[in-house]
């Protein structure tokens, strides 16, 4: 019963953070640590319930999805559309450079102190887009160009650093090449899912072998309750970006970066 009151609030936190500019890495170490739970079954956990997350962004857009996969589109196009290039255009960076330094990465990165610096970082990045972000130009995700969409992607590379948040750093990303912030947090959402469906099932492939019929009960509680909860994050996160901006998110951050440091590396 203790294990399911785990992946229970695992699973809380996974999908409160995936997808809000606050680090989901930096919280679910954070909270791992903090209930004594590590080790090669706690790994596998992560990418389990990772992809529950994954799931509610599918359930939420599965229309942009079809039309994504729609060819007709590309034949009769009457006006702007995002289309399957500006996802691969935002995809390819992050894709590349994370096949190329993925051991790297895993074996170097993840740790409590990266993971602070990576917090403090994206932070300041957050900021720092708010400040001198450009008048903005593009206020629907269907009006993206494929210039802006390579920009989003190319920001989204710091996020293969543990604690910059993927949110944090492709929202901070639109902003800076002129979309408004519910289009960069929705382009943010749609891109993330083929990236980390790639990610998380590499990392499950080589985590397969710490899967186990006994621990079935266990996975599925964090699995189904990342997906409810983060479908609810994700719905009120766009209706809140209407009415502020990153900097509450980035502050935020400085203060989970010095819980991270009082509570795991002190």
């Amino acid at each position: 019963m203790e294990s399911l009151w785990i992946s229970f609030i695992l699973g809380i936190v996974e999908g409160l953070t995936e997808f809000l500019p606050v680090s989901s890495t930096g919280h679910m170490i954070l909270t791992a640590d903090l209930l004594g739970f590590a080790g090669e079954k706690a790994k596998t956990f992560e990418i389990v319930v990772q992809l529950g997350s994954i799931l509610a962004v599918v359930v939420l857009y599965w229309r942009r999805f079809i039309g994504l996969l729609d060819v007709r589109q590309y034949k009769y196009r009457t006006g702007p559309r995002m289309n399957l290039l500006h996802i691969i255009l935002a995809m390819l960076p992050a894709v590349v450079i994370g096949l190329v330094l993925h051991s790297a990465i895993k074996q170097y990165l993840f740790g409590p102190e990266t993971v602070v610096i990576g917090l403090i970082a994206g932070g300041i990045l957050m900021i720092f887009a708010e400040k001198i972000r450009p008048v903005v130009r593009t206020e629907s995700i269907d009006q993206i160009s494929y210039k802006q969409a390579l920009g989003i992607g190319l920001f989204q590379c710091l996020a293969l650093w543990p604690g910059f948040s993927r949110s944090g750093a492709t929202i901070a990303g639109g902003l800076l090449v002129g979309t408004n912030h519910k289009t960069a947090a929705e382009f943010t959402f749609i891109v993330a899912v083929p990236v980390m469906i790639g990610a998380s099932g590499l990392d499950l492939l080589k985590s397969y072998q710490y899967l186990s019929m006994d621990d079935l009960g266990f996975f599925a509680v964090g699995f189904f309750t990342a997906f409810v909860v983060a479908m609810l994050a994700i719905v009120s996160f766009i209706k809140l970006l209407s009415r502020v901006s990153l900097t509450p998110f980035a502050v935020y951050r400085f203060v989970i970066a010095a819980l991270f440091y009082f509570f795991v590396l002190a």
